[in-house]
């Protein structure tokens, strides 16, 4: 097998590359902690050049095409949104080449964003390669998706576009009250304790959070929490509340999937059970299949 590609899904947090055949069969890949705000100096053509030294001395004139925070105000080249609704086509057709000192031409997918007149506006860099990658991988035309992480996003597709989209900042949340807020101070380590977390999970879609978050304080005053259990029973609180107000009036038709790392996903999953909302997790490595289906459509990948 010859190569023929390579995809880079670059985040905050992690660096991962993919160098693939015609096909879209994984050759090699590359995975590390190097996020956007890892790199020494902001240098991302030094890294770039560095990490896949291998790769491009053996195929120097590939195509190399990248989604993720790599695009953000914080990454290698800040790209321009593209307006709802988005499929495939429009992300291929609005790609964005870019020359590197060593000139070499990577191809970044943009960003996606919404900014009604009457409402609030959001964005989102990458989740919408790994929508692609599902929405190829599985065939789906319609859906209501949830990709979960320090910013989860909740995502609606309709004939294979995605047509609105809204972000909770949970994850974010969480690891700023366990280490800077007193809802911290009696957390204690120990093993995952699923009964704290359904308990959390019950207060939090109750809505009133700011009148419900002290309960992970209160709780173990009292002795009626683990100290041990505190950190599951705030995450629990946090997600049940998320999804109470984002399942609020949104259309569920068409199922709810779940794109994410399998740990996560895992709980988000067990969390909807307290909402009746049965869950499929999709497979891994969608943002893999997106850049794969993006870069055949933009003519990258023939």
């Amino acid at each position: 097998m010859t190569a023929a590609l390579i995809a880079l899904d670059w985040g905050t947090s992690s660096f991962r590359a993919w160098l693939m055949d015609g096909a879209g069969r994984v050759l090699d890949e590359l995975s590390a902690p190097m996020g956007i705000l890892a790199v020494p100096e902001g240098d991302f053509d030094a890294a770039f050049e560095s990490w896949l030294a291998g790769w491009l001395a053996a195929g120097p004139d590939l195509p190399i095409i990248a989604s993720g925070m790599i695009t953000s105000r914080n990454g290698w080249v800040e790209t321009p949104y593209a307006a709802l609704p988005v499929d495939v086509e429009t992300l291929a057709a609005q790609v964005m080449p870019h020359r590197t000192r060593q000139g070499r031409v990577v191809h970044f997918v943009t960003g996606v964003a919404q900014n009604p007149a009457d409402g609030l506006p959001d964005v989102i860099r990458g989740e919408e390669t790994e929508i692609i990658g599902h929405l190829a991988a599985s065939g789906a035309r319609e859906g209501l998706f949830l990709l979960p992480g320090t910013h989860s996003k909740w995502l609606r597709v309709r004939d294979g576009a995605i047509t609105d989209f809204s972000t909770a900042m949970t994850g974010e949340l969480f690891a700023l009250l366990s280490a800077h807020s007193i809802l911290g101070r009696l957390m204690e380590p120990g093993p995952p304790q699923p009964v704290a977390f359904d308990q959390g999970v019950e207060v939090g879609r109750k809505g009133d959070l700011p009148l419900r978050l002290f309960s992970a304080r209160a709780l173990p005053l009292f002795g009626r929490l683990p100290a041990g259990a505190v950190s599951d029973y705030l995450s629990g609180l946090l997600i049940g509340a998320e999804m109470a107000a984002a399942l609020n009036g949104r259309d569920t038709s068409g199922g709810l999937t779940i794109v994410g790392r399998g740990d996560l996903a895992e709980r988000y999953a067990r969390a909807l059970t307290a909402f009746t909302m049965p869950a499929a997790i999709a497979a891994p490595d969608m943002a893999r299949h997106g850049l794969v289906e993006i870069a055949t459509h933009a003519g990258l990948l023939a």
